[in-house]
Order: structure tokens, then C-alpha cells, then sequence
């Protein structure tokens, strides 16, 4: 298989691993000890859990969006060698 007929480049799979990774890092914020019925643990409600940890992971869903959404400049050169002028566009 061509590498050119590739949907994505290189600096698309980078920006989608590292957006992989930060929502991994929100989920892992999330977790903890949980409240059994003998237990009450009030750290469930704690700021890491409830306001840092779902702001990470939104972090990193809408950066692997934008790594989805990503032109990459080797892209956008080949699209514009690739696509034949008119007479319209020659001015």
C-alpha cells in the first residue's frame, strides 16, 4: 500500500495518540476508592473526580477531533499539484 493514499499523515496519528492519551489521563483522575456499605468514602465527591478529571477527558476528545480534521501541509500541496487549473482560475 501506498503511504499517499493514506487518509491520515503522520502528524494526524501524533495529535490522535496524544488525545488518546490525555483522555486516558482524565479517566485515571477519575478513578479511586468507591463507598461501600460499611464505608462512606466522601472523596467521591472530590474536585479531582466530579470537575478535573471529565475537563481532561473533554481535553482530549476534542483534540482527537481536531487530529481527526487535521490538514497536513504535504496534503494541502499534493491536492493543489494534483487538481488541474481551468480557465477560470487562470484568471
Amino acid at each position: 500500500m501506498d503511504k499517499k493514499n493514506l487518509a491520515f499523515g503522520r502528524m494526524n496519528f501524533i495529535l490522535l495518540g496524544i488525545g488518546m492519551l490525555v483522555v486516558v489521563i482524565g479517566f485515571i483522575l477519575m478513578g479511586g476508592d468507591s463507598t461501600t456499605p460499611d464505608h462512606y468514602n466522601p472523596d467521591i465527591f472530590s474536585t479531582r473526580r466530579i470537575v478535573v478529571a471529565p475537563i481532561v477527558c473533554l481535553v482530549g476528545f476534542i483534540s482527537m477531533i481536531y487530529a481527526v480534521v487535521h490538514k497536513s501541509k504535504d496534503a494541502v500541496a499534493q491536492a493543489e499539484v494534483s487538481t488541474p487549473k481551468t480557465e477560470e482560475d487562470k484568471g
